[in-house]
This record gives structure tokens, sequence and C-alpha cells, in this order.
């Protein structure tokens, strides 16, 4: 049985013995502590356990901790830096942009993503591209707007 012994994530390597066939999910919220991920549905369909591998959105439900190899890992604990909230996770603070919140950190690594690749997004594309993140109190508008906020943020226009 293949096991795996060392994870990147959040910059800092993790040493653990686990089966490789674990998800990803498990072993962060598991073997590191790392609870922000969140287990939804367990399918991929619902997004709340999405993390960033080399700074791409992935559901870490589906991913087999074998196959993540020396790849980057970035879950809603790493995106803080020297105690300041990344502008995303601020924008949705500052929007009120959860209720229950349970599916925030997927939306929140989702937006992440998507503002690397289109830091100046339309409405329209925030919809298109947060497309599968659900959000079971129906907070939509509000994660739209903190999305939008973000990047009005991060291209430096407020």
């Amino acid at each position: 049985m293949a096991r795996v012994t060392e994870l990147n994530v959040n910059g800092t390597l993790h040493a653990f013995d686990v089966d490789a066939d674990a998800t990803l999910l498990s072993v962060l919220r598991d073997q590191l502590d790392l609870t922000g991920t969140k287990y939804g549905c367990g399918e991929g369909q619902c997004a709340a356990c999405t993390v960033l591998i080399d700074g791409n959105p992935r559901h870490s439900c589906q991913i087999r901790v074998g196959a993540v190899g020396k790849h980057r890992i970035t879950t809603i604990e790493g995106l803080e830096k020297n105690g300041e909230l990344h502008p995303v996770q601020q924008a949705f603070i500052d929007v009120d942009a959860m209720q229950c919140a349970y599916c925030t950190s997927g939306m929140i690594l989702g937006a992440v993503a998507m503002l690397k690749i289109q830091p100046n997004p339309t409405e329209a594309q925030i919809a298109d591209y947060m497309n599968g993140h659900i959000c079971r109190c129906g907070v939509y508008q509000r994660i739209k707007e903190a999305v939008h906020l973000a990047a009005t943020r991060m291209n430096g226009n407020a």
C-alpha cells in the first residue's frame, strides 16, 4: 500500500504517514487540523471543499493525497499574511457575504483563483466562474458584490 509522508500546505512542508488513497480533504482536516476546508457533498458538486493546488481551484474531496505530490496546496488558512486578511476574505466580511458561512472558504478560494486570471471581472463573469459553488443560504448577490469589491481593491481603485 502506497504511503504519503509529506505535503506542501500553505507554504509549509508537513510530515506525516497516510495512505496515498486518502482524500486530500480528509488529510487536511484530520491529519493537519486545517478545518476551514469543509466536507459538503463528498462528490465534488458543491465546492465547499475547494482548495488551491498550484493556484488552481480543486475539489479536495475528489483528490487522492497520493496524486498531489510536491504541488503547493493553499487552504483558507493560508490566505492571511502577516496578520492581514487576503482582500477577498476582507471583502466577504465587509459586505456580509455569508450567512451560515459553511461554503465561504470554498467561495473565497474560488474567487481568489478567478481574480488571478480575470482581475477586473464583470458581474456576469463572476457569476459564470463561481457557478458550481453552492450556497444553501442563497447569498449569491452579496458574494458577487464581495468579489467585485475585492477586485476593485486589488486593482487599487478603492
